[in-house]
């Protein structure tokens, strides 16, 4: 029997999902894993260009872009694992979060499904990477800036759960649809994904009605990398709207004694958050296109860390982005440590690994215990000969 389905659904991300798909293929050594990618119409070549790289992979071709829910749905339905792995295209997952995954469900058989540490860019923990209900209360709380204020307490910082130890395995109540890993016979109990969520919302719908199941929902300490950047922009008018519109639908759902009650105060929220949105937009000059973004990140300073065979071709591709570069060839004690064995290393606003010399569990755990968390990690592809960033790809 399959062990694990994962299912990812695409839109204009290629080289995201690329990594992603190679990240895979390194994790899932010992067991028997099927992917499935829904493309929701992307016009990037994604599908045609990664067949032929993924040939192990099924892909859905739709027609038009039905959302993160249905496209989730039609991948489950083709799933024969007796895990499903949902799982973002901008992520990175490391050698071991398979068999971490797999090896902590089939020990505790009370689990119908569990979240896993997540890391932004520039090694953070992302706190989306386990959540507790957003009742009423919990979502008055997060709203009016009660949980900031008080985000280690357990009645008001409810919503991140920040209470809770970063590094062991707790039970949850709401998982990230980043990478949601569902026991099968659990999912079925509770539904498919609602479908009358377009983008957002959506995790935490299917999350709340695994727990009405029976079953618990875990936090696992596990790494993977969410950079969150490229099909996700939180200052734009469109996330709020869809984010705010999305709790919404789940109260009113799963709350509707409340329902005037939260329909006013989401409602005003939804226009304070996106007029804050547009005037940020407004002030910092943020646009989608690529020169200025190319422009932007030429501001930074850049470390390559990698094989000396590599060398050349990174450099190339610095000239010929204008970009600062300084190169480390690895040694026993960069292996080990990585760049926080280089002095002075908060300076760079990236750190571009070597993916040939550098394992993604020991890129991940570099960054997870960094002293400072100002560079970011970057990706350099020998095969597809390109740097991934998390806002950029050269």
């Amino acid at each position: 029997m399959t062990d694990l389905s994962i299912i990812i659904v695409n839109y204009n991300v290629r080289p995201y999902l690329e990594q992603c798909l190679d990240s895979i293929s390194k994790s899932t050594r010992g067991f028997e894993v099927e992917t499935i990618v829904v493309d929701n119409n992307s016009n990037d070549g994604s599908v045609d260009y990664l067949k032929k790289r993924f040939k192990e992979v099924v892909f859905i071709e739709n027609q038009t872009n039905c959302g993160f829910a249905k496209a989730n749905n039609q991948g489950i339905r083709m799933a024969k694992g007796r895990y499903v792995m949902l799982l973002n295209p901008d992520t990175v997952i490391t050698e071991s979060t398979i068999s971490d995954c797999i090896q902590f469900m089939d020990k505790h058989d009370d689990a119908g499904a569990l979240g896993v540490k997540m890391l932004k860019s520039d090694g953070a923990f992302a706190y989306e990477s386990r959540r507790g209900i957003p009742t009423p209360f919990v979502a008055f709380c997060k709203m009016s800036g009660l949980g900031t204020l008080f985000p280690n307490s357990r009645t008001f910082g409810r919503y991140y759960m920040r209470y809770l130890d970063v590094n062991a395995a707790e039970k949850i109540d709401i998982i990230s649809g980043a990478c949601m890993f569902i026991r099968k016979s659990t999912l079925d109990k509770s539904g498919l994904l609602d479908e009358d969520f377009f983008m957002y919302g959506e995790d935490i719908d299917l999350s709340y009605r695994l727990l009405q199941t029976g079953q618990h929902n875990y936090y696992l300490p596990t790494r993977i990398l969410h950079y969150k950047g490229e099909s996700t922009q939180k200052s734009s008018y469109r996330y709020v709207y869809n984010f705010y519109n999305a709790m919404l639908i789940f109260f009113r759902k799963h709350f509707s004694n409340y329902n005037f009650l939260i329909s006013l105060p989401i409602k005003a929220a939804i226009y304070v958050k996106a007029f804050m949105a547009y005037m940020s937009n407004l002030m910092s000059g943020k646009h989608n296109d690529k020169e200025e973004k190319l422009g932007f990140m030429r501001q930074f300073m850049y470390l390559f860390i990698g094989s000396p065979d590599n060398i050349p071709a990174v450099e190339g591709i610095a000239r010929e982005n204008g970009l600062r570069l300084t190169v480390l060839e690895t040694s026993n004690d960069i292996l080990a440590n990585g760049h926080t064995a280089v002095d002075k290393y908060y300076q760079y606003g990236y750190i571009i690994y070597d993916i040939s010399v550098f394992s993604y569990s020991d890129i991940l755990h570099h960054f997870d215990v960094a002293e400072h968390h100002g560079p970011k990690m970057a990706f350099y592809h020998p095969l597809q000969k390109n740097i991934i960033t998390d806002n950029y790809v050269f």
